[in-house]
């Protein structure tokens, strides 16, 4: 059987040591080619169209034309999957920027490779070669430079005396939505994203009120040293409170919890947040099944559980964890999934009670709230 072509990769990277790693890197896999690179967005947007990549690699930081506006161009003008792959920040500034590319069409994010991390070769070469060829089968579409915030970014009020927005969801059809379970009042909402997640997060956080009255448990598989980057660029844009868990907290309302790096999420037996670091599930530490098992056996007839886009399996047990102990399980539909694959792997096992597009899962959500609070 006749191999398929390798995928074109372009490189947009201002730093020699980073650009020779990246193309030594990539050299390396038959899966793989390298058809062009560029030192800044300007140079980038002249050889693109020549090369024909099927996935772009750009750093955020590059003179003459930095990383967030080559992502609108790009994804104005010759829409690509584009990866992040820039160096772990350490200014909120940064760690937010990396993420208003995302914001701007970019799918993905990945830590710089540097010297530093020649012990870790292989596991670096195995993890961005993976990333590609995972990006490289996400279909983009055109976004005008006209519209660069078509995601409109969430004003908080003007000053810390001025009161959040009540809680009065629009009226929506119930039929649309029916409850299919139990009609506990929800206590907990659990989710679980991968590739792809942090902009399908952003699309339900952003449409919940600061008085949510629920909390919210979040597993999103990410590269290590980008979750800090990730909960500040979602806590200026949103009302609600967003952390990274700690250990012993209850969990409070109208705050977005997200497990730590490298530890699983549960709750104990008091309903306290809890961290622990036993192995990976399904490959992943954090892992969204381990949080909807804990959730599932915590809150059995009160939680729901949401898995979003992703590559794998990852959360398709533990949603179905969650309906079998009769919680509330939506499903995010192939359409607006960047992957469809934690999903699809839900629903083929019939975990997924409702499955729905990415924009219709929070009024979902206040929907099922306020059929409580306003009877």
């Amino acid at each position: 059987m006749k191999n398929s072509a390798p995928i074109r990769v372009f490189l947009v990277e201002d730093s020699l040591v980073a650009l020779t790693i990246l193309k030594r890197i990539l050299a390396s896999s038959p899966e793989v080619d390298v058809v062009g690179t560029a030192p800044n967005g300007v140079e980038a947007l002249e050889r693109i169209p020549a090369a024909q990549p099927q996935v772009i690699c750009t750093d955020l930081h590059m003179p003459k034309m930095d990383g967030l506006k080559l992502t609108r161009r790009i994804m104005a003008d010759y829409p690509r999957p584009i990866l992040v792959i820039s160096a772990s920040v350490n200014t909120q500034e940064d760690s937010r920027n990396v993420f208003k590319l995302l914001q701007a069409g970019a799918l993905d994010v990945f830590p710089k490779p540097s010297i530093d991390l020649i012990s870790d070769y292989e596991q670096v070469k195995h993890e961005l070669i993976n990333r590609i060829k995972v990006l490289a089968g996400v279909t983009v579409f055109t976004r005008h430079t006209s519209r660069t915030a078509t995601i409109e970014p969430r004003t908080h009020p003007a000053s810390p005396e001025s009161k959040p927005e009540p809680f009065s969801p629009k009226p929506i059809n119930n039929s649309q939505f029916p409850i299919r379970n139990s009609l506990s009042l929800p206590k907990v909402v659990a989710i679980g994203a991968s590739t792809g997640g942090p902009q399908a997060l952003y699309t339900i956080l952003k449409q919940l009120p600061a008085n949510f009255p629920v909390p919210i448990l979040c597993v999103q598989h990410i590269s290590e040293g980008f979750l800090q980057g990730l909960v500040d660029w979602l806590a200026a844009e949103c009302f609600l409170r967003v952390t990274i868990a700690q250990p012993g907290e209850f969990p409070k309302p109208g705050t977005v919890y997200f497990a730590p790096e490298r530890q699983h999420l549960q709750l104990d037996t008091q309903g306290r947040l809890t961290t622990i670091s036993t192995p990976p599930v399904s490959g992943h530490r954090p892992s969204v099944t381990v949080l909807f098992q804990g959730v599932a056996t915590c809150y059995p007839r009160s939680a729901v559980g949401i898995l979003l886009t992703g590559m794998g399996r990852d959360g398709a047990d533990g949603l179905q964890a969650i309906a079998q102990a009769g919680g509330t399980t939506i499903a995010q539909d192939e359409q607006t999934c960047v992957v469809f694959g934690m999903p699809k792997e839900a629903i083929a096992l019939g975990a997924a009670q409702h499955i729905l597009a990415i924009g219709e899962i929070a009024p979902m959500l206040l929907n099922r709230i306020s059929s409580y609070r306003l009877s």
